[in-house]
C-alpha cells in the first residue's frame, strides 16, 4: 500500500441525486437547496445536483429545474446532473447546467431492467444528447453501470467494457465514470480494470464510483487510486442504492472515504469536520440512520473526556504503587 504523499484527488458528491432518488420521503426543495449550498463550501470538485429524468420516473427529483436554478453557484465547483435523453438535455440547458452526466449499462440485462432499452438503443439516444451538448459547448461525462459485474449476468468481460468506452471516446466525451453499481467489485479487479482503461484512453478524465454492498468500498477506492484514478464519486452519509440488486446498499460514504484518504496522506481538498456536520443535517432530512461510520464516531483523532471518576482512578493506582514500594 502506497502513501498518498500529497497527491491531489478530486471528490464528487452524488447524494443529492443518486442518494435522494432512493429515499421514500420527498426531500423538500428548500432543504435540497440549503444542503447543496452547504456542500458547495466544503471543497468538492463536482456536485451531482439532480436528474432531468421525467418526474413520473423519479418523483423524488421532480423539482430538478427549481433546485438547479436556485442553488448558489460557487467558483471551482462543477454542478452536474443526470441527463437521460434530448428532452432532459434541453431542460438541463435551460437550468444552466455545467456538465451532462449520461448513463447506460455495459450489461444488456441490467440496461433493459433499469432503462427499458437495449444497449444499442441507449447508445443511439445518448449519441443525440452528446451532439446537443457539443452544440451548446457543455462537457459530457458518461457513467457506465455494472463495469465490475451485473447482479443478473455476473462478471462483465473487460473486452465488453472497453468496447463501449471506445464507442463513447469516438464521440469526444470529456470523461467516463466506472460504476460498481451494485457493489460487486473487489480490489484486484478494480486495479486491473482501472489500469487497462487508463492505458487505452489516457486523455479521458476517469472517475471511480463504488458501492459498499459487501463492505469493500474503501478497499476498492484505494485500489482505484493506486491504479491512477484521481476522481471519485461518493455519497454523503452513504445513502443511495440500486433497485435492481437485492441487498445493494448505498455508495461509499463521503466522510468515510475522505477520512481514510486524508489519513493516508492524500490531498482531497475537503473539510472533513464540515462533512461530518453536513451528514448530521442529512440524517435529519432523510429521517433514518445513515450507514456511514465517521459521521457517528468522528475522525480518528477525535478526543473524548476520560471517565467522570478518572481522578479517583489515578489516586487508587498511585496508592497501590506506593503500597508495593513500602512493602
Amino acid at each position: 500500500m502506497k502513501t498518498g504523499s500529497g497527491t491531489r484527488l478530486h471528490i464528487n458528491e452524488v447524494a443529492t441525486r443518486d442518494g435522494f432518488q432512493m429515499e421514500s420521503r420527498f426531500i423538500p426543495t428548500d432543504d435540497k437547496v440549503a444542503l447543496i449550498d452547504r456542500l458547495s463550501t466544503l471543497g468538492y470538485a463536482k456536485i451531482e445536483v439532480t436528474s432531468f429524468t421525467s418526474a413520473k420516473a423519479i418523483p423524488a427529483l421532480r423539482d430538478g429545474e427549481e433546485v438547479m436554478q436556485r442553488i448558489a453557484r460557487r467558483s471551482g465547483v462543477v454542478y452536474t446532473a443526470l441527463v437521460p435523453n434530448v428532452r432532459g438535455a434541453e431542460r438541463a440547458l435551460e437550468s444552466r447546467i455545467d456538465e451532462f452526466n449520461i448513463v447506460m449499462s455495459v450489461s444488456e440485462t441490467h440496461n433493459l431492467s433499469n432503462l427499458r432499452m437495449t444497449r444499442e438503443q441507449s447508445f443511439a439516444q445518448l449519441a443525440d444528447v452528446i451532439a446537443l451538448a457539443k452544440q451548446a459547448r457543455v462537457p459530457v461525462n458518461v457513467s457506465l453501470s455494472c463495469v465490475f459485474g451485473c447482479p443478473m449476468e455476473g462478471d462483465v468481460p473487460l473486452e465488453t467494457v472497453l468496447g463501449w468506452i471506445d464507442r463513447f471516446a469516438v464521440l469526444d466525451v470529456q470523461g467516463i465514470t466506472l460504476c460498481d453499481t451494485t457493489g460487486m467489485a473487489h480490489p484486484m479487479q478494480v486495479q486491473a480494470v482501472c489500469e487497462a482503461v487508463r492505458a487505452k484512453h489516457p486523455a479521458l478524465q476517469w472517475t471511480a464510483h463504488f458501492h459498499n454492498t459487501r463492505g469493500m468500498g474503501l478497499a476498492n477506492t484505494i485500489a482505484a487510486v493506486e491504479a491512477g484514478i484521481e476522481r471519485l464519486d461518493m455519497s454523503l452519509g452513504g445513502i443511495g442504492g440500486c433497485p435492481y440488486a437485492p441487498g445493494a446498499t448505498g455508495n461509499v460514504a463521503t466522510e468515510d472515504v475522505v477520512h481514510m484518504l486524508q489519513c493516508m496522506g492524500y490531498d482531497t481538498g475537503m473539510d472533513l469536520d464540515g462533512l461530518i456536520g453536513a451528514a448530521a443535517e442529512l440524517e435529519s432530512l432523510v429521517q433514518h440512520e445513515l450507514p456511514s461510520q465517521v459521521s457517528r464516531a468522528g475522525h480518528r483523532l477525535t478526543r473524548h473526556a476520560p471517565p467522570a471518576d478518572f481522578n479517583e482512578i489515578v489516586e487508587r493506582a498511585q496508592a497501590r504503587s506506593a503500597q508495593k514500594e513500602n512493602a
